[in-house]
């Protein structure tokens, strides 16, 4: 494996058995010997480092798969973890914290975003005597890339003096930092979204039928990565206030993973008020709908009152015109005079009647008077 000493004079390509690492492997070991020299480097299988790892004081192990419920189990019984401890991690729904003493484990969200689809993909962390292994799949943006070059340098800031609890305390809340570090920065991928979606509500010839699916997925985006920062701060707290014998009962320590919960916090913090900014936007959205078909109501209301009017001065005649033209009545050219002022007369009468009532209800507005 790549060897580097603890001085750091000496730093060679990372390799595995002789073999340079031209592309990320889904093996990679980081391990501190007691004698101060650092391993690092990337394998296509566990056998390289297994004896490494015995010898070690502390290391971190990580292995990235396309097919994670599959290969979970079997990777980390290459690595000495029960199957009990993995199949109860990966039966869990959300996140979990499980405890059997001589070993331990957590499984906590790590988020992708693509568009407004949020998916919480699990990142597992088994932690025994003297080693972390990491398991995530692959399509979970390589976030652990940064970690991996900088682990060496990661493991000569632990003291040397320092208890195991400690030493695996340091390296847990460093791994969850950095997950958490990549889960905040999609809280901005959707708050751009959101600020895209923000101005197309503001458009008044965008379709209603297409703004509404759009708001949907939205809020089901934040929904979803809301729960996967709850699922973390519970897997925080526990880890906290958990007791466990691989845990460090460091006060200082301790209060570095609440601090760890804090920022988790403050981050759905963040994310409920976007969730409240959006949801005020969804009020002024609806506000600029009623508004439309209010006027929409008042334009139907005024159609109304126009054919009101003009059904009135139409019918009226035509009634009158029906009934007298009736063979009872015997009416000729000599009653020309009377027929027609009975018709202007009645035709004038009851429209201006129906206009008084009209506006004496209230129908016709006031710039109709």
């Amino acid at each position: 494996m790549n060897e580097i000493t603890s001085n750091g004079t000496t730093r060679q390509p990372d390799k595995i058995n002789g073999e340079p690492e031209a592309v990320q492997k889904p093996w990679f070991c980081v391990a501190l010997s007691p004698s101060g020299t650092i391993f690092k480097g990337g394998a296509e299988s566990a056998a390289g480092f297994l004896e490494m790892l015995n010898g070690a004081t502390i290391a971190w192990v990580d292995y990235v798969t396309n097919d994670f419920d599959a290969e979970a189990p079997n990777v980390a019984s290459q690595l000495g973890f029960s199957s009990q401890l993995v199949s109860l991690l990966l039966s869990a729904p959300h996140s979990e914290y499980q405890d059997f003493d001589t070993e331990m484990g957590m499984k906590i969200p790590s988020i992708q975003v693509r568009l407004l689809e949020v998916h919480p993909y699990p990142l597992l962390l088994l932690v025994r005597k003297n080693f972390i292994l990491t398991i995530h799949p692959l399509n979970i943006d390589r976030r652990f890339n940064r970690l991996r070059r900088y682990a060496e340098t990661f493991l000569k800031k632990i003291p040397v003096n320092a208890i195991m609890p400690d030493k695996l305390t340091m390296l847990v809340m460093r791994i969850i930092d950095e997950n958490n570090d990549r889960n905040f920065e999609h809280l901005r991928e959707i708050e751009e979204l959101g600020d895209k979606l923000n101005a197309s509500m503001i458009d008044p010839n965008i379709s209603r039928a297409e703004l509404g699916p759009e708001i949907y997925r939205m809020k089901h985006a934040l929904i979803v990565y809301l729960n996967a920062l709850w699922d973390t701060v519970n897997v925080l707290h526990t880890l906290r206030y958990g007791d466990a014998e691989l845990i460090t009962d460091d006060p200082i320590l301790l209060n570095k993973l609440g601090i760890l919960a804090d920022d988790v916090s403050r981050q759905i913090g963040l994310a409920e008020h976007m969730s409240e900014v959006l949801a005020s936007g969804l009020e002024v959205l609806q506000s600029i709908y009623n508004n439309q078909l209010q006027s929409l109501n008042n334009r139907l209301a005024l159609l109304m009152i126009y054919l009101t009017i003009i059904g009135t001065a139409v019918l009226v005649p035509n009634t009158l015109a029906t009934v007298l033209g009736n063979s009872v009545f015997d009416i000729g050219t000599k009653d020309l005079w009377w027929y027609l002022i009975l018709m202007i007369g009645s035709t004038v009468i009851a429209t201006g009647f129906v206009y008084w009532w009209l506006r004496r209800q209230g129908w016709i507005p006031k710039k109709m008077d």
